[in-house]
């Protein structure tokens, strides 16, 4: 579940109520929008309490955002050149990804002994990938403007997710075990990175 609040004094919030998450999460949008992301057994109210209690971090990662991308805060309207620059290119993303993806989600799989359902390429701007209780796998057509060795890490991380559905210990080992020990690092390095062509959240990772 999905939707957008107005929440004093912290404005626009989205709601994300999912079961990919063992713990309630914040982040902060270069355009100073927050997500609120918590598991499907904790309320709302629970939620925004958590939300009342992170204002001061929130107004601080703002001001960061506002500095880091100011052009985020009040983008400059794009012409009709380049929207259709940007569509081509949007585009020409998507049919590289439906390719060069599904190509390495089954020769990872296959060397590390995973199994499958089908996998989905998508234009998602809030995650790199997610694993549905049927094993299959979606991934963000951004997958293929990262360096290679991070979307091979991401394509891992949501592997793992067919072993272990949460992000428990035995998750975290089975990750590190596939990635040579290298999980928590690549991580960080993913962390300059988000499914989008430009920007960064102040936090963005796999599911």
């Amino acid at each position: 579940m999905q939707k957008v609040i107005t929440y004093p004094p912290v404005g626009e919030v989205v709601l994300s109520k999912t079961r990919r998450v063992t713990r309630i999460m914040l982040s902060v949008r270069p355009n100073g929008v927050v997500r609120l992301s918590f598991p499907v057994w904790v309320t709302q109210k629970r939620a925004l309490k958590f939300l009342d209690e992170k204002t001061e971090w929130i107004a601080s990662s703002r001001k960061k955002m506002a500095v880091k991308y100011p052009n985020a805060q009040n983008p400059k309207p794009l012409d009709v050149e380049e929207k259709a620059a940007q569509k081509r290119a949007i585009e020409k993303l998507r049919t590289e990804a439906k390719i060069r993806l599904p190509e390495m989600v089954e020769c990872l799989a296959a060397l590390h002994g995973f199994r499958y359902g089908t996998v989905r390429i998508k234009a998602t701007k809030s995650r790199w990938g997610s694993c549905t209780v049927r094993n299959d796998i979606n991934l963000s057509l951004s997958l293929a403007a990262l360096p290679a060795h991070l979307a091979e890490y991401i394509v891992l991380h949501e592997l793992c997710h067919t072993v272990h559905r949460n992000h428990s210990p035995r998750f975290h080992a089975l990750l590190d075990s596939v990635t040579d020990g290298r999980s928590k690092a690549l991580n960080k390095e993913l962390r300059k990175y988000r499914p989008e062509f430009t920007g960064s959240d102040q936090r963005t990772s796999p599911s």
